[in-house]
């Protein structure tokens, strides 16, 4: 487990994620929805 997190990051922070990517992170936002009641979380997806 330590090699994986001991490896170098990458030199150039310039990381170019696909259109769908971008796509599919924004309306997974969109249809998320959190609802708090009293001290606990209730996570609904909104298809």
């Amino acid at each position: 487990m330590a090699k994986i997190y001991s490896s170098a990051s990458p030199k150039n922070g310039n990381l170019k994620p696909k259109d769908e990517t971008v796509s599919f992170l924004l309306n997974y936002s969109k249809a998320l929805s959190v609802i708090n009641y009293n001290k606990l979380k209730f996570e609904a997806l909104l298809n």
